[in-house]
C-alpha cells in the first residue's frame, strides 16, 4: 500500500467537543480508529445506519457516527460518545 493516505478525515466541531469529555484510555482507543479510516472507511465491524446515510463504529460502549464521501475520498466524523446517548439528535 502507498504512504499516501486514500480518504481525508475531518472530524465536526461538536463531535470534537464529545470527544474531550471522553476518558484517556477511551479517547486513545477511538483516535486510532478514526485515523484507521483514513485507509478503509468501511472496516469491519462497520455497519450502515438506517435512514440515514452514515455508518457506525463500536468501541466498546462507544460509538464513532461518520459519512463517508466516496467521489472526493472523505471521512467526516459526525458524532462520538456512549451509546445510550450517542443516537440522539442526529
Amino acid at each position: 500500500m502507498s504512504a499516501e493516505r486514500s480518504y481525508r478525515v475531518s472530524i465536526k466541531r461538536s463531535a470534537e467537543r464529545e470527544m474531550d469529555t471522553l476518558p484517556s484510555q477511551v479517547l486513545k482507543r477511538v483516535a486510532r480508529t478514526i485515523l484507521g479510516l483514513e485507509d478503509e472507511p468501511r472496516p469491519s465491524g462497520c455497519k450502515k445506519l438506517r435512514g440515514v446515510d452514515e455508518y457506525r463504529l463500536r468501541i466498546g460502549p462507544y460509538r464513532v457516527l461518520y459519512t463517508v464521501d466516496d467521489t472526493i475520498r472523505s471521512v467526516e466524523i459526525v458524532a462520538v460518545g456512549h451509546r445510550r446517548e450517542v443516537y440522539r439528535d442526529t
